[in-house]
């Protein structure tokens, strides 16, 4: 187990706050920034969606679960973490550019979702004691995280959600199966 598992979601959030402060106080908007799909120029914004927050909730509902389930990843499974991470953070967000609305999606929330993804179906693909528990308590904390995955409010990038979710199921399928 590695003791600084926060620590590499911890940067991920200070950069997001980080961001959203210069937002702020700067008076300004980067959402153009965001992944705009199929343009080349929404092509930033694989880097950029998750660093960018359209308001102060919006942020705070992305930073605590990146937190708790980025650093669960990094503390309870520290030699496939960094993989992880950067499966969940870039391949969300081409999948993204690649099937999502023609509108701008920013926001953390499609790392939040394949990163509970992964530690869900990790759980049911590895099939040992401390994945299990550890997708019980996933499943029962963000269980409703589901209903992310539906076309609710044309506002929310529920693209983000889904395709975070299959990134995370997807990895979590490939990494127990080579690990």
């Amino acid at each position: 187990m590695n003791k600084s598992g926060i620590v590499p979601p911890l940067r991920l959030c200070f950069f997001m706050w980080l961001v959203y402060s210069i937002e702020f106080y700067l008076k300004t908007d980067l959402g153009y920034l965001g992944i705009y799909p199929r343009d080349i120029t929404g092509l930033v914004g694989i880097f950029m969606a998750p660093l960018l927050h359209g308001n102060f909730n919006h942020l705070v509902s992305n930073t605590i679960p990146l937190l708790v389930l980025g650093g669960s990843i990094f503390f309870f499974f520290p030699l496939i973490a960094t993989r992880v991470f950067l499966y969940a953070y870039f391949f969300t967000n081409i999948l993204v550019w690649v099937f999502g609305r023609p509108f701008y999606h920013i926001g953390a929330s499609g790392l939040v979702y394949a990163l509970a993804s992964f530690l869900v179906f990790y759980g049911l693909f590895k099939r040992n004691f401390t994945s299990v528990i550890i997708s019980l308590v996933v499943i029962f904390f963000y269980g409703g995280m589901a209903y992310g995955l539906l076309a609710l409010d044309d506002r929310i990038s529920w693209e983000s959600h889904l395709m975070g979710a299959i990134v995370g199921a997807v990895s979590a399928f490939t990494i127990s199966k080579n690990k």
